[in-house]
């Protein structure tokens, strides 16, 4: 088997991110079963989180510590940016990969799509009309600052669509889920690509 192809499955990483505001500690595990070890104070970010190893079949621990005294804010956006930079020490290359993934997750009356592209490029389009401004105590507006990070870390282009809902939490909750299947469909081997960079430029 091309060397290539077979390192695939030892993509991992881990990295810290100390400021004035967070300290956050992400370690990302792309061939991993699923689990996930979450402290980031904020439990409905552990919520999403989970979703996101659990559907991604990656293994994801994060252990936050923020200033939630005054907001999630500088915690959501920190940890959306962390675990972007996981991302993109564990993939390296990105030889014989898809590159491409997308999902549609529907739960209950909520349905929402993600497209994803492992492009080197970030970029990032969010198209989530929430129905209410919070769940529970926490800020709907968090998730785009979570994703924004992610993206400009990662260096992915990143389309996220909700498509129907009336409740935000399935709006969110599926959002994260189709998040976490397109990146599993996109960070795959190609066994018809092994060793391959996907791309016509050589490079990504």
């Amino acid at each position: 088997m091309n060397k290539n192809f077979s390192d695939l499955t030892m993509r991992q990483a881990q990295v810290t991110r100390n400021t004035l505001e967070t300290q956050i500690s992400v370690s990302l595990n792309l061939d991993g079963t699923g689990k996930a070890k979450l402290a980031t104070g904020l439990g409905f970010l552990d919520h999403m989180l989970d979703q996101i190893a659990r559907h991604g079949v990656m293994d994801l621990e994060v252990e936050a510590k923020g200033d939630l005294h005054i907001d999630a804010h500088h915690t959501v956006e920190d940890i959306g940016i962390t675990l972007g930079q996981a991302f993109a020490k564990a993939i390296g290359d990105k030889k014989g990969i898809r590159r491409y993934g997308h999902a549609y997750v529907p739960l209950d009356e909520a349905l929402s799509r993600v497209v994803i592209d492992i492009s080197g490029r970030p970029e990032l389009e969010y198209y989530v009309d929430f129905k209410r401004a919070m769940i529970g105590s926490f800020d709907v507006d968090l998730i785009h600052e979570f994703f924004q990070g992610f993206v400009n870390h990662a260096l992915i282009t990143l389309h996220i669509d909700n498509l129907r809902g009336n409740n935000a939490h399935h709006q969110a909750e599926t959002v994260f889920k189709a998040f976490g299947r397109a990146l599993r469909v996109a960070v795959e081997a190609d066994p018809r690509m092994a060793g391959v960079m996907p791309s016509t430029k050589g490079s990504l």
